[in-house]
């Protein structure tokens, strides 16, 4: 048989019986109103996908990188405030970046910054909802997620831009604050939204992706054989499984085939056919690898694809960390646009690099709760009331600054925004439609975004 890996699973709607299920539903359902559920089941459909044909690249830094390390530093701060790395020149002329990162500062006018993003939380779970889903709710005691992920939605709406693609991919894994594929995954919409694991690690000689060969002894033509005599066994149950697991097997199972049967596919999730000098430029690094894997998958048709970057907690040894991580990061980021640009691809992909919070403006004293410098040389803790987000492509301008923040980064200083301003600016890039709704699981209509709109000043 074909299989398809998905991970652990909890039991459906958070372990409610069958019965009150459809006891919340009743109930969700007639708070909500009639009309307002079978608008949310209408708009909620996928309807073949709009006419667009962009796609979606988040690099996502788990754990949360300090904006005064990376892109927001700040010379002019106490000491104890701006850190250990000076700010170096861009070609953009008022725009300064770490010293670390200095490949992206050759290409500034490829890419735009918004220093002004916040949330207000410090708690790693609580803020990579906010991120991730746009919403809030779990937190370090309660950790399960309650929303789908703007991939998921995404996925949802558009579906792939090309077919027997995984219109939501992640590289090599999805994960948000070590659960998996913990807030990217689909919730309430169901497991079949996903995203489409690689596994393993992109930058080892021996690479692969799982499940892209046939199982040995079949032929392509035995395979879907197979499936055939799957489909029709499965006919009776998918009729009484109320769950909606029978649906998501299908979508699974019919992904499988499309990524085993079709030669694009396997063709896209083969690093090897990469030059070595592009595989160079991104860094033989597993996150620079992963970025390279993304954009040949956007290229050939997924719509919303992320990589994984974990790490980012540095609470002490700060220096050492960002010396090992920002390399990496410029690097990616630097050839990721670049190789974007000289394919043709950069105004239809949008990239977007942020992590769940940022990191304290002051430094601590490197004791966690101890001695000072008994765990190392100082870090910086969890801050979420100002935070960074790089953006570029997709129709985004480069060069520009959005928002700033006050003389120590504490907190916004003028256009503050919020995890809802960048999902709409997302939603905008791929010609999703925020304003859809989708039923949760006590039946209840729940729009793409609750608040925010498109940050104009990209465009």
């Amino acid at each position: 048989m074909l299989a398809v890996t998905t991970g652990s699973s909890r039991g459906y709607c958070h372990g409610l019986s069958r019965r009150s299920f459809v006891q919340v539903g009743v109930a969700g359902m007639a708070a909500a109103g009639l009309p307002q559920v079978l608008e949310a089941r209408a708009s909620g459909r996928e309807a073949g996908g709009p006419a667009k044909d962009t796609a979606v690249i988040l690099l996502w830094l788990d754990g949360g990188p300090g904006h005064l390390d990376l892109y927001d530093l700040k010379p002019e701060a106490p000491a104890e405030y701006r850190g250990i790395w000076r700010p170096i020149r861009t070609t953009v002329p008022g725009i300064e970046i770490s010293e670390l990162f200095p490949r992206q500062a050759t290409m500034a006018d490829r890419f735009s910054l918004i220093r002004s993003l916040h949330h207000d939380n410090g708690d790693h779970f609580t803020a990579a909802h906010y991120l991730l889903t746009g919403r809030g709710g779990p937190n370090g005691s309660n950790t399960a997620g309650r929303n789908p992920s703007v991939g998921a939605i995404a996925a949802r709406q558009c579906g792939p831009r090309q077919p027997g693609m995984p219109a939501y991919a992640a590289v090599p894994y999805a994960s948000s604050v070590g659960l998996r594929p913990g807030y990217f995954g689909g919730s309430y919409l169901g497991p079949q939204w996903n995203p489409f694991e690689t596994d393993g690690d992109p930058a080892a000689a021996n690479f692969q992706v799982r499940n892209l060969v046939p199982p040995a002894g079949f032929t392509l033509g035995r395979l879907s054989d197979r499936m055939g005599l799957r489909r029709a066994l499965d006919a009776v149950r998918r009729q009484v499984d109320a769950s909606g697991m029978a649906s998501a097997m299908d979508r699974f199972q019919a992904e499988a085939y499309d990524l085993v049967t079709s030669p694009a596919a396997r063709q896209a999730f083969d690093l090897s056919l990469e030059p070595a000098a592009v595989r160079d430029r991104y860094g033989r690094s597993g996150f620079g690898q992963s970025t390279l894997l993304a954009r040949r998958l956007v290229e050939a048709g997924s719509t919303f694809v992320t990589v994984h970057s974990g790490g980012w907690d540095h609470h002490w040894d700060l220096e050492a960390g960002m010396k090992n991580r920002l390399p990496e990061v410029d690097a990616a980021v630097a050839a990721l646009l670049t190789d974007l640009a000289e394919r043709g691809q950069l105004d239809r992909v949008m990239v977007v690099l942020c992590g769940e919070f940022s990191r304290t403006p002051k430094m601590n004293d490197g004791g966690n709760g101890g001695p000072p410098l008994s765990k190392g040389t100082p870090g910086r803790d969890h801050w979420g009331h100002a935070m960074f987000a790089l953006v570029a492509g997709g129709g985004i301008k480069g060069g520009r600054v959005v928002g700033s923040t006050d003389a120590r980064g504490e907190r916004p200083r003028d256009r503050p925004l919020t995890p809802f301003d960048l999902h709409a600016t997302i939603y905008h890039v791929l010609g999703a439609d925020p304003r859809a709704h989708f039923l949760d699981h006590a039946g209840r209509p729940v729009p793409a975004v609750d608040s925010g709109s498109v940050i104009s000043e990209l465009f």
